[in-house]
């Protein structure tokens, strides 16, 4: 449109000068100027349009390839052009929806695995439920037996809760339905909370428990959760201490940190198996006959990393095992 009223424009300028002035030559020349303006915007079209169709057959490659899932895609040299700027776009929003489907993947295959690990913690307390029920309600029994089965369902009860507990601890912790909330308060009446949580298990076990902890230590830390956290790490050391053994807790602070040390003298833990017992559900077979489902020493890694520590182990079997959590003072 913009060409045909470019060549109209001239040929109507061309015969208004030709009517006013009435030379012919005048009409020859703007004639002549007409086809050569004509000729040269058909060269400028076509050239445009041969460009336009290498650049939309470009983008379209470039699509097709982004469809397909092509892992590399073909980068311009020419970072100046038209082309090489848009491919330049799409390669990167390539780049981000490949990130976003591998991230998407590895979700689902750790959802994937986390529905394994929960049916099969499940599937043996419900299975013992079951048996215990039929038999009550299938065969007579004496009231001593009875009382022994009534004392498994709650066993087994007892375990379905603790994993509840658990998986709806971390499931909010996770998904940032709970955040930590640091704020200056006493380690020490942390550390208390969570030790009055465990001492009729070792009074039970004949444990002796020793805490070496400054009362006017003040650091910034979320003292609920750092509290579930020491829980973890005592209630394990009173399950894998043998009966008379001994639990220590003490606190140092350093320069950039403060280590809360758990020290007990329980059956130890294998150099091959201290990175994978921080993994959820990761139980090792010596210990299976113990309650508990696998999940407190990663509950407590989260707690701690979230709150920019670190929690580090040294053990060796027989000897005992020593769990630190390190907290930045600041």
């Amino acid at each position: 449109m913009i060409s045909a009223g470019m060549v109209f424009s001239m040929l109507v300028i061309t015969g208004i000068f030709g009517g006013i002035m009435q030379d012919t030559r005048i009409f020859i020349a703007g004639g002549t100027l007409t086809l050569c303006a004509f000729f040269w915007i058909w060269l400028l079209v076509l050239f445009f349009g041969k460009r336009l169709s290498h650049l939309t057959s470009n983008l379209c490659r470039t699509l097709d390839n982004m469809i397909d899932g092509n892992e590399e895609l073909q980068k311009s040299n020419d970072s100046e052009t038209l082309f090489a700027r848009i491919n330049h776009r799409l390669i990167r929003l390539y780049e981000i929806m490949q990130k976003n489907r591998h991230k998407i993947d590895m979700e689902r295959q750790e959802l994937q695995m986390l529905i394994s690990d929960i049916s099969h913690q499940v599937k043996t307390p419900v299975s013992n439920l079951q048996m215990v029920t039929d038999t009550l309600l299938t065969k007579p029994v004496s009231e001593e037996e009875r009382m022994d089965f009534l004392q498994g369902i709650r066993s087994q009860t007892d375990k379905l809760d603790f994993l509840f507990q658990a998986l709806v601890k971390t499931s909010r912790l996770e998904t940032g339905a709970i955040r930590l909330e640091k704020k200056d308060s006493s380690l020490f009446h942390t550390l208390a909370q969570a030790m009055s949580s465990i001492v009729y298990a070792a009074e039970k076990k004949e444990i002796a428990v020793s805490v070496d902890c400054p009362e006017n230590l003040i650091i910034s830390h979320d003292s609920k959760w750092t509290s579930e956290a020491l829980f973890n790490l005592l209630d394990n050391a009173v399950k894998y201490t043998p009966s008379g053994g001994k639990i220590s807790v003490s606190v140092v602070q350093w320069e950039m940190y403060v280590e809360v040390k758990v020290t007990d003298t329980g059956k130890g833990i294998s150099e091959s198996n201290q990175a994978a017992i921080f993994r959820r559900f990761y139980r090792e077979e010596e210990v299976h006959d113990q309650q508990g489902v696998g999940i407190g020493l990663y509950l407590a890694r989260e707690i701690v990393t979230r709150q920019g520590g670190y929690i580090k182990v040294v053990s060796e079997l027989g000897q005992g095992s020593e769990f630190s959590i390190m907290l930045p003072v600041r």
